[in-house]
């Protein structure tokens, strides 16, 4: 099967594949949008987790032809390469409607009753509420979406155990992974879920395409052809060639511009939380189900059935995409201590107002005395005149990690100002101006 993408071009699915894809439960990813709400801002950002799936899934086969295009024939490198694929492509196939919105409705973890095997030991010492990832294993692991299935594991001898593996982060049994002696299960979990995997790959450049903006352009193919596998102490990282540090830099900062422009614009972040709003005050009109079977029936188009009919005045501001008016935003510790000030008056006056945050780390990879990576990403400088090579860790090849190693943080304040007295609008508006710096 072939499948005509606008930013990867021809993607082809083997057959075996095809009874995964065409399973309801990956059908279901077709009405879940990539981005939420940030269609309300961006009209074009229709896209949807289905083929953004699909052209993460196309990422990681280059990905895999590039580090192991002398062993493609090899039937343990196939087996791999198969389980790899399978794990990019379902990464994402538990999300919820409106994708990370709605996961604070989202039950506890017990009571999705996954088998413990496929729960780390922290999880299975104690509850928490689910996430979309606990979803995404349940429906791969334990229901009918499994029986998909059958044709990749007759076919390769992939195992359902080993995708689920390389999308928690965890495996009990590397040797699935071991191939002479080389445990190749860390440059495959990193390739799913690090600073350089084929997830960010793949929505950097879709969305930057579908909410017509530039920001996320970078390099995809040079990125993939200088990819490398590191190998210390039998052990295989991931890495890339020293030729390429520049264009993972403008990768990371193609990734930052779209956090601040495109993931953290105002509108989408106060809708989110005007939807916090509707299912704090109204928590009995919509539960996100324990039973993966009827999570199924549960994407955005559900969702939204569900706002259109209530009379939540939340509800009723997201359908009718009216924000209340941003009043003071805040970039740095000066403003945020101003904002601060003016969220006083607006709880001392019990005003409604709707405070929004934004905060992310540019790399999960910087490290300090605090925190080590799990598994460091590698890069590789060949030595002129000789075959040898040397490899060192990603933050001695780049000051990006130093330079912005604390989190940049926006945070909002949102305030219907026409439901405010003249006189604490003329305080109001005094407080906002006189905090400008």
């Amino acid at each position: 099967m072939e499948i005509r993408d606008p930013v990867h071009g021809s993607i082809h699915i083997l057959d075996e594949e095809i009874p995964i894809i065409r399973d309801d439960f990956f059908q279901r990813l077709r009405n879940i949008k990539q981005l939420g709400f940030s269609e309300f801002v961006f009209p074009g950002a229709t896209h949807t987790r289905f083929i953004h799936s699909i052209g993460v899934m196309n990422v990681a086969d280059k990905a895999f032809d590039r580090l192991f295009k002398d062993r493609l024939h090899d039937v343990n490198f196939r087996r791999l390469k198969e389980t790899f694929k399978l794990a990019c492509l379902l990464h994402d196939v538990g999300h919820a409607p409106l994708s990370h919105s709605t996961e604070t409705v989202m039950p506890q973890l017990s009571e999705l009753k996954i088998p413990k095997e496929f729960l780390s030991q922290k999880d299975q010492s104690r509850d928490r509420q689910a996430t979309h990832e606990d979803y995404t294993i349940k429906a791969i692991v334990d229901s009918k979406f499994a029986e998909s299935f059958n044709l990749v594991e007759k076919s390769f001898g992939v195992q359902k155990k080993y995708i689920a593996d390389l999308i928690t982060g965890h495996t009990t049994d590397p040797s699935y992974f071991t191939i002479e002696g080389i445990n190749y299960y860390p440059i495959f979990h990193q390739l799913v879920s690090s600073e350089l995997d084929c997830d960010r790959m793949d929505y950097l450049l879709r969305d930057s395409y579908f909410c017509g903006v530039s920001y996320g352009s970078y390099d995809l193919d040079w990125l993939l052809d200088n990819l490398e596998v590191c190998i210390e102490g039998n052990i295989a990282y991931l890495g890339i060639n020293e030729r390429a540090v520049v264009t993972f830099d403008d990768f990371l900062l193609s990734r930052y511009h779209m956090f601040i422009m495109v993931y953290f614009h105002y509108r989408a972040v106060c809708l989110e939380q005007l939807l916090f709003k509707y299912f704090k005050t109204s928590p009995e009109e919509y539960v996100i189900p324990a039973s993966i079977e009827e999570y199924i029936e549960h994407d955005d188009q559900y969702l939204m059935k569900v706002l259109k009919r209530s009379k939540n005045k939340y509800a009723e501001a997201i359908i009718k995409n009216q924000v209340p008016q941003k009043i003071f935003e805040s970039f740095n510790e000066p403003q945020e201590i101003h904002l601060q000030m003016i969220q006083d008056y607006l709880e001392k006056e019990n005003i409604e107002y709707i405070r929004s945050g934004s905060s992310g780390r540019l790399s999960k990879y910087y490290v300090d005395e605090n925190s080590i990576s799990k598994y460091p990403m590698k890069v590789v400088r060949k030595l002129f005149g000789s075959e040898e090579k040397i490899t060192f860790n990603i933050d001695e090849a780049t000051d990006l990690f130093t330079k912005f190693a604390k989190a940049h943080a926006v945070n909002r304040l949102h305030c219907d100002l026409e439901t405010l007295t003249p006189v604490q609008q003329k305080k109001l508006l005094e407080l906002i101006h006189s905090t400008k710096n």
